[in-house]
């Protein structure tokens, strides 16, 4: 099975925390990285340093009472999802990240608590975010026109943000239409790139 960078989940409680949430599905590929994504070696050391970063502010400066907080960052461009308590708290984290050296653009698609509570009284059944999760992996990898290597996501409640890059719009279309179809799935956001491979 194909490992996925740059998608580990900060989880800070109710106590100060110190240590990564990994999502199975977002282990780091290591060596193997350069050889199946279509970047550049140097392209994933930019994102690594900027993500370590990241990693390193959201966990000295933001609040005790953050839910969870995950950065993906591919091509220096970010991606800030996961949950807190308050609205000051997103901005708080975007702001952070904008200090970050090297960083393109950001993607702040942090959910509010009290916004979720508010749907989840609209809507029936309990959601189950990491099976969501490993089908979304499971369907990438048997569908052939899909670059799973290229791609990162997180559910949230039911919630599907996309990153990364496809390689033209029929896979980008291809993956959101995967994705919609899974079940418990609610919504869809996709903040992918659309980039045909360099000659």
């Amino acid at each position: 099975m194909k490992l996925f960078v740059l998608c580990a989940a900060l989880v800070v409680l109710a106590v100060p925390a110190r240590a990564f949430d990994l999502n199975p599905l977002s282990a780091i590929k290591g060596a193997v990285e350069a050889a199946v994504e279509d970047r550049s070696t140097s392209d994933i050391a930019k994102d690594t340093s900027i993500k370590a970063e990241i990693v390193t502010k959201v966990l000295d400066q933001m609040g005790s009472d953050v839910i969870s907080i995950t950065a993906d960052v591919y091509e220096q461009t970010v991606m800030l999802t996961g949950i807190v308590e308050k609205k000051e708290q997103k901005a708080q984290a975007e702001a952070l990240t904008r200090t970050v050296g090297g960083v393109r653009k950001i993607y702040n698609e942090i959910l509010i608590k009290s916004d979720l509570e508010r749907e989840k009284g609209t809507v029936e059944g309990f959601v189950d975010d990491t099976v969501i999760e490993t089908k979304i992996n499971a369907q990438f990898l048997d569908a052939a026109a899909v670059n799973t290597t290229n791609f990162r996501w997180h559910s949230l409640e039911g919630h599907v943000f996309l990153f990364g890059r496809a390689l033209s719009q029929g896979e980008l279309d291809k993956a959101v239409s995967i994705v919609r179809g899974i079940k418990g799935v609610r919504r869809v956001t996709s903040r992918v790139a659309v980039r045909p491979k360099a000659n």
